[in-house]
């Protein structure tokens, strides 16, 4: 896991029996409240609603690792937007902007 200042790259791995929309919700629940009881100017932090999902294979695993460490660097040079479009048309994944971001 790894983030910049508006989003979060995360690896998992998950069980066949594990449902992902679980994970991620039981992720930002967690977060959300430890974020908010470190500071005063936190209490107003909250996930956006929705989230990006991709699957890769597990011979793809380390160069996926080394992606999510090098967020830093690359969203000097691409957005997160850009980025976040760019794999949803390398997935093939039909979207409107009007409910992307929010």
């Amino acid at each position: 896991m790894n983030n910049v200042s508006d989003h979060v790259h995360a690896l998992f791995e998950l069980h066949r029996t594990e449902a992902l929309s679980d994970v991620v919700m039981h992720v930002k629940k967690g977060t959300s409240r430890w974020l908010k009881e470190q500071a005063p100017e936190f209490v107003h932090f909250d996930w956006q609603e929705g989230y990006g999902a991709f699957s890769i294979g597990r011979s793809q695993r380390d160069e996926l690792v080394a992606y999510i460490r090098n967020q830093q660097r690359r969203h000097r040079r691409v957005s997160y937007q850009d980025e976040f479009r760019k794999l949803l048309k390398l997935y093939e994944i039909e979207f409107d902007e009007r409910y992307v971001w929010d």
